[in-house]
């Protein structure tokens, strides 16, 4: 089996930087410490070496909160499994954790799980694994699915939304948790007040409101901290049923989150994503481009944004994902140039996270090791994937990102690799550059270039969240 060897490289984790090698056997980390001479290796066998001289070597990210392929019944996310695992490659991210997309009317969770299977399989070029989704009702069958598909296939979290037309309402949200709490499963939430959304939804428009400005104000950040507070009651009622809130994106949320937390509760965890650190409201003022940041919950206020950052500094929030939820702009997003009710919901990140998350964080203070954990461990070991994932110590799978922070790249649609014809970050000069990727012990990227092939991603059967 070939062996590779990253010299002269600082080893990042989420509790140390070191000086050290790294070797490589096959898909595998055999060994991190310093001075390992690729000569005695050589005597015996073929060794790649990678010099690493001036470079942070991180753990490949992991990404749990991605849509590729998504159909929304209107319309579907312009990423499919392929195009979009290659421009998480290219911005480091090794692990994907998808999350399902409603099914038909009167299917239930098994269905979603072979639909994806059919998207993702022979088309993927990371590792990758599914949340389930649940919809419209939590009933014997759909419990016993959710039970089944995480003992059978390892898909061991569960979404459910508390808002759109096939959200669950508090009696089966409960029924879920419930459940979840007696066979070990992570439930992700959507988190904002159906009442709330609704009711302006259908208010603006009869006042003639129908400008991008007025999605970000149909979904104020009360009604996300109203169902982020009803959601971690409900949980702590069911006995601590173990919970994850998904992009959080506002101070009143955050508020809420704290508040559980002083309370005493543990078995959840709540992430954020860059869009909600690094974008604001303003950009809902052009009614034109405020539609590439329509997405749910809206981009909020600059205060709502530091308030974020400062719970990342105190360790509050606990990762942060995209949500990438990609629509062309030119075909799909300008729907919503008469109506924003008809522009899809979501944008591009995937590729970005990383480099945006490095400059900006390091800027405001993060270290090198909070980055990672936030980035790579923290998601892995909430969604059952560590030590496989997310770390780069004997044993774990060769999953490497190798980072130049003495460069910069400036974030153009024309250097990315998705199939957005946007980003929301045009022109943004940010610290760093991604040199090399390796997924499993293979060179994938490589000063931007994609150097892998389709298909190479396998599925992941994850073990139990670190929640439960």
């Amino acid at each position: 089996m070939e062996k590779l060897i990253i010299k002269n490289g600082t080893v990042v984790s989420d509790t140390e930087c070191v000086k050290a090698d790294v070797l490589i056997n096959g898909e595998q980390i055999e060994a991190v410490t310093a001075g390992i001479s690729e000569k005695e290796t050589l005597e015996r066998e073929s060794v790649q070496v990678i010099d690493a001289t001036g470079m942070l070597v991180f753990p490949g990210a992991v990404d749990a909160h991605t849509h590729m392929d998504l159909d929304v019944g209107y319309d579907r996310s312009c990423d499919t499994f392929y195009s979009g695992t290659v421009a998480a490659a290219c911005g480091g991210t090794t692990t994907i954790i998808d999350h399902m997309a409603f099914g038909p009317e009167g299917s239930y969770p098994r269905h979603q799980a072979e639909e994806y299977h059919r998207l993702a399989d022979g088309e993927a070029v990371i590792d990758y694994s599914f949340h389930g989704v649940l919809w419209d009702r939590a009933d014997k069958r759909t419990l016993s699915e959710m039970r089944e598909l995480s003992e059978d296939e390892g898909i061991t979290s569960f979404k459910l939304y508390l808002t759109y037309d096939r959200m669950l309402h508090d009696r089966d949200a409960f029924a879920v948790l419930a459940s979840a709490k007696k066979d070990n499963i992570l439930i992700a939430v959507h988190c904002e007040n159906d009442g709330i959304v609704s009711f302006y939804r259908e208010l603006f428009p009869r006042e003639g409101k129908l400008s991008a400005r007025y999605h970000a104000l149909s979904r104020p950040p009360e009604a996300e901290a109203e169902a982020v507070n009803r959601m971690l009651y409900m949980a702590r009622c069911a006995g601590e049923a173990p919970l994850y809130i998904v992009h959080l994106s506002s101070e009143a949320g955050l508020r809420e989150i704290l508040n559980a937390r002083s309370r005493g509760q543990k078995h959840f965890a709540a992430e954020t994503c860059p869009q909600y650190l690094l974008l604001d409201e303003a950009l809902y003022e052009d009614p034109v481009n405020g539609l590439k940041a329509v997405m749910s919950p809206p981009v909020r206020k600059k205060a709502d944004r530091e308030a974020l950052w400062q719970a990342l500094s105190e360790h509050t929030i606990d990762t942060v994902a995209t949500d990438h939820c990609p629509f062309t702009f030119g075909r799909q997003k300008r729907r919503g140039l008469e109506d924003f009710r008809r522009c899809p919901n979501g944008a591009p990140g995937v590729e970005e996270r990383f480099l945006l998350m490095y400059s900006e964080g390091i800027r405001r203070g993060l270290s090198l090791c909070e980055l990672t954990e936030y980035l790579c461990t923290a998601p892995a070991r909430i969604f059952g994937l560590y030590p496989k994932k997310g770390i780069i110590r004997p044993g774990s799978d060769a999953d490497i990102l190798i980072f130049d922070p003495g460069k910069s790249t400036v974030l153009t649609r024309d250097k990315l690799h998705g199939n957005a014809d946007y980003t929301c970050y045009e022109g943004l000069k940010v610290s760093g550059f991604i040199d090399t990727v390796l997924r499993r012990g293979r060179v994938i990227v490589k000063n931007g270039e994609f150097l892998g092939k389709k298909g190479e991603g396998r599925f992941l059967k994850r073990g139990i969240s670190s929640l439960c």
